[in-house]
């Protein structure tokens, strides 16, 4: 526990010197001077310099060693692969993209390792130093079996065990989550959105998904389902079977919902980027469209709030985020609901879910080196600057 504390004084106060952290964790300076000792000496902790502008002698200060371990972050879709590697301190080092291997299945494990273990070389960092490769699925990772359900863009997913398969390939630890909820933690770490203990991501594109952040922790459910907000029993009609497959909630209110709902009112189909470009110039059936669409997610957004009574819902997504429909959800959901609501656009766009690999792989790890494995210890993640992690996963 003391080296757990000493390590959070050093990652969120450092540079900072052994008295410094003494005062802030409370612990004696002859425990501090131990363990500062040992970190320095395993490379975790490195002196950076001496303090400035006190009286007496000047002591030695420190901070973490960016370069003592690295993480991997992945974010597997339908379209593409990305995997982001990043130092100790969570600055992104360097980023591959490729389009996803659409044998799914094996190949798809196949193809995640090799970029693990590509992106290292790239990097030029030694692969031993890989400590976590964190995995974002669009679909529910099965804690029992490792398939990833409800996942229907990528085929043979739900046949494997995806985080076991990678472990045995890249010999390093394995997270396999949520790709929603990954992004509701890099926004909860990286988004600056004020009062941010309790946000909600809510993700709008092929499907819509939202990943929930309650006292800082992430709200999984027993069966790592909760945010599967495209099931709420509106919109369509939720009794009917088809609504087991595709949620009544996703049937009215995301990609395909918006092709069909403009094709029924034009006979004209369009893509729904096309259909966007058509609201901008007026068009009254792209308008009526949007309209009904985000009256749909509103509706959904008020049913969060309810419930959950979050800092902010933070709305993502390929469609979620584009400025015309996102305005229109503000202004419908306004409508129904006494209070005000704060609802805000992702900061972190498409590098969301990347975002939360990264805090999430600091925090095993950190747990896993600094804290004996308690995983009951708790860990803060000081937050790189939005900017720089956006440019560097770019």
């Amino acid at each position: 526990m003391s080296q757990c504390a000493v390590v959070q004084a050093i990652a969120n106060c450092g540079p900072i010197s052994r008295a410094s952290v003494a005062k802030i964790t409370g612990r004696s300076k002859q425990t501090v001077s131990e363990i500062v000792a040992n970190l320095e000496s395993t490379g975790w902790i490195q002196a950076v310099g001496h303090t400035e502008g006190h009286i007496g002698r000047r002591a030695i200060v420190y901070e973490i060693s960016p370069s003592a371990a690295y993480v991997a972050s992945v974010d597997l879709g339908g379209a593409r692969v990305r995997v982001t590697l990043c130092d100790l301190t969570g600055t992104v080092l360097t980023e591959l993209v490729e389009p996803t291997n659409p044998n799914g299945g094996m190949a798809i494990v196949d193809q995640i390792a090799r970029m693990v273990r590509s992106i290292t070389a790239l990097a030029g960092k030694p692969y031993d130093d890989l400590h976590i490769a964190v995995v974002g699925v669009p679909g529910v990772p099965d804690p029992e079996t490792g398939a990833i359900m409800m996942s229907p863009n990528i085929c043979n997913i739900d046949r494997i065990d995806l985080a076991g398969n990678l472990r045995r390939q890249l010999d390093v630890n394995v997270i396999v989550e949520n790709d929603v909820n990954l992004a509701a933690r890099g926004e909860h770490w990286l988004g600056n959105h004020g009062e941010q203990d309790d946000i909600v991501y809510l993700s709008v594109g092929t499907g819509i998904g939202a990943g929930i952040v309650v006292g800082g922790q992430l709200l999984r459910g027993r069966n790592g389902a909760a945010g599967e907000v495209g099931f709420l029993p509106f919109g369509a009609d939720p009794f009917d079977p088809s609504s087991l497959k595709t949620g009544a909630l996703e049937q009215v209110a995301a990609t395909n919902a918006i092709i069909r709902q403009y094709l029924a009112r034009t006979g004209v189909r369009k893509t729904v980027s096309e259909i966007f470009d058509a609201a901008e110039t007026g068009e009254s059936n792209a308008l009526e469209t949007l309209d009904s669409v985000a009256r749909q997610i509103a509706r959904a957004t008020v049913a969060i709030i309810a419930i959950i009574d979050p800092s902010a819902v933070v709305i993502g997504g390929s469609i979620g985020q584009r400025t015309e429909l996102l305005d229109r959800i503000t202004h419908q959901a306004s409508k129904c609901f006494p209070r005000k609501i704060r609802i805000e656009k992702t900061r972190l766009g498409a590098h969301a879910a990347i975002a939360g690999g990264v805090v999430t792989a600091l925090h095993q790890l950190h747990v896993s080196l600094f804290a004996a494995g308690q995983s009951t210890t708790e860990i803060i993640i000081p937050p790189s600057e939005i900017e720089n992690f956006v440019a560097g996963a770019a």
